[in-house]
């Protein structure tokens, strides 16, 4: 997702055991059924994948970073702002990154047909939003602090709030997802997702930290999320460099 599209990732530090989750991981169960067998094969960008489809600005309409202002009512729930920077291993900053999130609403529950456990539906929540980077490569969202949910990965599985995270560089392969947990969760403790990550720094990294110097007095509390791409201090995405 560099602005050179010829850097290969043979120039960056290998990382470090642990910082990125298994393909199979036991106890989330459905790693099981769709982990890969057969050993990896490697397959080069060409072309295509390089110069397109692009991905820029044209998708980002004015209002798509705040999820709280879609609809004709407010939403229920605690409204916060997610703020942050997207960074490369130098820590520079990417400009005209797309980032996109998808969340469930304050009771834990996302717009989807699948999602039928018994939470109440928010007609004035839809729980999706995108933004172009800054120049300093920042980004800044204005949405609901989403519930934990059941998942039915074991028995009393309890997924703890989180909101997904869509980084899209210039070419439509250029695409990483992680997600965003917050700051004192009991639930993190318990999820073989977050603990898919056996290195307790790498893990720390997807929790965000609260931010004051970003919180609107009297509107909403933010929380500061930065995202490195690559090297030592990479955050941990659900896709495999």
């Amino acid at each position: 997702m560099e602005d050179d599209v010829t850097d290969t990732p043979t120039s960056y530090l290998r990382e470090p055991d642990g910082a990125q989750p298994p393909y199979d991981h036991p106890p989330y169960r459905s790693t099981r059924l769709r982990h890969p067998r057969q050993p990896l094969v490697y397959l080069p960008q060409t072309i295509t994948e390089i110069t397109g489809p692009q991905l820029g600005g044209e998708l980002v309409r004015p209002g798509d970073d705040d999820l709280t202002r879609r609809h004709d009512g407010e939403p229920i729930g605690e409204r916060i702002v997610v703020t942050g920077r997207i960074l490369d291993t130098e820590g520079k900053p990417l400009r005209n990154t797309l980032v996109e999130i998808w969340q469930a609403n304050a009771a834990g529950r996302y717009r989807h047909r699948r999602d039928r456990w018994p939470a109440p539906l928010d007609p004035n929540f839809s729980g999706a939003g995108r933004c172009l980077t800054d120049d300093e490569g920042r980004y800044r969202f204005t949405t609901i602090k989403p519930g934990a949910y059941p998942w039915g990965n074991h028995d009393n599985a309890w997924r703890p709030a989180h909101i997904h995270f869509s980084l899209l560089g210039r070419a439509f392969a250029q695409r990483l997802v992680t997600q965003m947990y917050f700051p004192s969760d009991p639930l993190l403790a318990h999820d073989p997702i977050f603990n898919s990550l056996r290195d307790e720094a790498a893990r720390e990294r997807m929790v965000a930290g609260l931010s004051m110097r970003d919180t609107q007095p009297d509107w909403a509390i933010a929380y500061a999320f930065d995202i490195h791409l690559r090297g030592p201090g990479a955050t941990p995405f659900e896709e495999a460099h």
